[in-house]
């Protein structure tokens, strides 16, 4: 509710209550919004924002759970904590979890050559150097291995030269031949540069490892025994009536609807492909139960996803000196992007906090000396940095000062 509609109903209840010869409603007089809802309720306000739903977890309790503005500004449609969000590149670490599970069991490993599990990698060429007239290509001085493509520092293409404006119209197994064909642009692991076929790549080795789709294996492995039933590639009909409009915004004007423009429609359609770097929905409800197995360590009442010394390594440093993520102090895990040293917008996390973020303005991350977790979903395309988002820095700025209670 905005605080012009806020102070409308409370006039108006005192006023009901004075009619009736009852007490004014001291409850709703003396409760306070949460610093949280301060803290976002004026990107709504202003215009820059339609609705968000954000989380907050501490020393496993839910301290903040607020559903804030509209899944949807046209109908006046009001944010509800069941939104369900195209999550984007949150997809990204989840990919990875599934990667490390099959290590786990002896099916890769991280410093397996990539062409070890998938031929068409196989005599990958570098482009050393291109111009009109010509294009030299050698032969690089290693293969990319799966860890370059969890860190990303693969030097593959930044996308495939067959995909058109949507990317999920080729499979997985089509869409990666293509990247193994592709001359790389940098010698494997002399820098750090953002590459989802590097993941969709993963997500290919999911499938030849374990002998399974890798929609089905997430499906079977993580989502289905955490309970996270709005989690998925295809949302149906009925959780697509939940799904928050997407907006973008132009030099300050207003907010107008746009669509995901990296998936084709409709969204329920399952012959899209499952990108492993940026294909899924989730509700925050499903998240704050991912996080939190992951918070305890890889286990969750009482069944392990994860072993703890494997979590561990998922979310260490991996990238050395190279400069790595969109927000300085940055650093980068396989699939997690890694707080090295805390500064701006990530200022009130602890060194070691470790997540990722979407396209569209979505954050999760968990922050293990301090114990928390912090969601925030939103819909908001064109923001100049995701990571470094106002609305980010807003959330997270208040959420470390909420009391140690439970909110009802």
């Amino acid at each position: 509710m905005l605080k012009q509609e806020r102070t409308e109903f409370l006039r108006l209840a005192a006023a009901i209550a004075l009619v009736a010869g009852g007490l004014p409603i001291a409850t709703a007089q003396t409760t306070a919004p949460s610093p949280v809802r301060q803290a976002l309720e004026p990107f709504v306000e202003g215009g820059s924002l339609a609705g968000a739903v954000a989380v907050y977890s501490r020393n496993g309790e839910i301290l903040c759970r607020e559903s804030i503005g509209y899944r949807d500004l046209e109908s006046r449609t009001a944010m509800t904590e069941d939104c369900l969000f195209w999550i984007a590149s949150m997809t990204k670490p989840i990919t990875a979890i599934g990667v490390m599970m099959l290590q786990e069991e002896g099916k890769l490993h991280v410093d397996d050559p990539v062409e070890k599990h998938l031929p068409e990698f196989r005599g990958q060429l570098l482009q050393q150097e291109r111009s009109a007239e010509r294009t030299v290509l050698v032969k690089p001085r290693r293969p990319v291995t799966i860890r370059d493509l969890l860190t990303h520092t693969s030097g593959l293409v930044s996308q495939s030269p067959l995909d058109g404006n949507a990317l999920d119209v080729l499979s997985l197994r089509e869409a990666v031949i293509s990247y193994g064909l592709s001359p790389l642009l940098f010698q494997p692991g002399s820098k750090w540069s953002y590459c989802n076929p590097g993941i969709n790549t993963l997500g290919r080795l999911i499938e030849v490892a374990s002998g399974e789709e890798y929609s089905a294996f997430l499906q079977q492995r993580l989502f289905t025994p955490l309970g996270m039933a709005d989690t998925t590639f295809w949302p149906t009909e009925a959780q697509l009536a939940r799904l928050a409009t997407s907006y973008d915004q132009k030099a300050g004007g207003p907010l107008t609807r746009t669509t995901i423009r990296y998936l084709s429609e409709p969204y329920s359609n399952q012959k899209r492909a499952p990108l492993a770097a940026g294909g899924l929905f989730s509700t925050a409800g499903d998240l704050i139960k991912l996080y939190t197995m992951l918070l305890n360590g890889g286990e969750s009442a009482g069944k392990r996803y994860l072993q703890a010394e494997t979590l561990a390594r998922m979310t260490m440093d991996h990238a050395g000196g190279l400069k790595a993520g969109f927000t300085d102090g940055m650093g980068m895990g396989l699939g997690f992007q890694v707080v090295r040293e805390p500064t701006g917008v990530t200022a009130m996390l602890s060194p070691g906090t470790y997540g990722h973020g979407g396209a569209h303005g979505t954050q999760g991350w968990i922050d293990p000396e301090k114990k928390a977790i912090y969601i925030l979903l939103i819909q908001r395309a064109g923001l100049p940095n995701g990571d470094a988002s106002p609305m980010r820095l807003a959330f997270q700025k208040a959420a470390v000062k909420l009391p140690g209670q439970v909110t009802p």
